[in-house]
């Protein structure tokens, strides 16, 4: 009898281990995959009596880059937006996080980016609070133009806007007049801002049409039904995804990398993203949020 009810006990014993073992290897499966950076395609209506002739952008944010596994992320990213064939790249900020060491780890990554019409960045608070100028080398050595309160035409056929990088709007001195000065033939004006709510006002004032930005990283760690737990300065507002803001449009990319201050080190409902932006007459996504 002894004996029967010990080897119950080892049953249900090892049972329940292996049901623990299945389970926690499930979720460490689950958290790895969440990881992994995905593709998150975005329909932005061009604007009203103008047209931008289906150009794609793909946007890259916030690759923080601080060892290999941030690099091997990155790589990953890229391998997934070379299927999608884009005319233009931007990134939005955030190379660095702590030292900008991290560029020259991204460098043989970053030389890889191309596209037809161009490569272009702006810096993130970040970039300016570990070393702007040792970034901005680093950029200019992987062929990346950063544009400072700086912008240009990007013009393909009959389609053209104008492209305008501000400075960090928290840590450095952004100028929209500066930015858009040479925009003498009133394009549609998309403006690339690390900081999603210090943008907002360029929005509703009619200055631009489409602002890109990052920063948020949509909370790295996302509750369901409770949203982000943790939001950084200058990114609680507008958190991730795509919104109307007065007559404009703001999108929000989670980002590549992590973050390690106001934030744990970690993603959970939020995986990393590289965004393809198709700029075209037809309707926006019904997920975006007016403002």
């Amino acid at each position: 009898m002894v004996s029967e009810m010990k080897n119950g006990s080892g049953r249900r014993f090892a049972h329940a281990l292996l049901v623990l073992i299945v389970f926690f290897g499930l979720a460490t499966v689950c958290y790895g995959l969440q990881q992994l950076p995905v593709i998150e395609t975005v329909g932005v209506g061009e604007p009203a009596g103008l047209s931008t002739g289906g150009i794609t952008i793909v946007q890259l944010s916030d690759l923080h880059v601080t060892g290999r596994a941030d690099v091997w992320r990155l790589r990953y990213a890229l391998r997934l937006i070379e299927r999608t064939d884009p005319d233009l790249i931007v990134l939005t900020g955030d190379f660095v996080r702590g030292s900008a060491a991290g560029i020259d780890l991204a460098l043989p990554v970053l030389r890889t980016l191309e596209a037809p019409l161009g490569v272009y960045a702006v810096l993130g608070n970040h970039d300016l609070w570990s070393d702007r100028e040792a970034v901005a080398r680093g950029l200019a050595e992987a062929g990346i133009d950063l544009l400072v309160n700086r912008g240009l035409a990007i013009e393909q056929g009959e389609a053209r806007f104008y492209l305008a990088g501000l400075d960090d709007a928290w840590s450095g001195r952004p100028d929209l007049d500066a930015a858009t000065a040479g925009n003498t033939g009133h394009l549609p004006v998309v403006v690339l801002l690390h900081e999603p709510d210090l943008g907002q006002e360029i929005l509703r004032s009619g200055r631009a049409w489409l602002l890109l930005s990052g920063h948020s990283h949509g909370g790295q760690v996302r509750l369901p039904g409770i949203g982000a737990i943790i939001l950084p300065e200058h990114g609680r507002e507008y958190d991730q995804g795509l919104y109307g803001v007065g007559e404009g449009w703001l999108y929000v990319n989670r980002g590549i990398g992590m973050e390690g201050r106001s934030a744990p080190r970690v993603r959970f409902c939020t995986a990393p993203e590289a965004t393809v932006l198709e700029l075209t007459a037809k309707a926006l996504r019904a997920c975006a949020r007016r403002r």
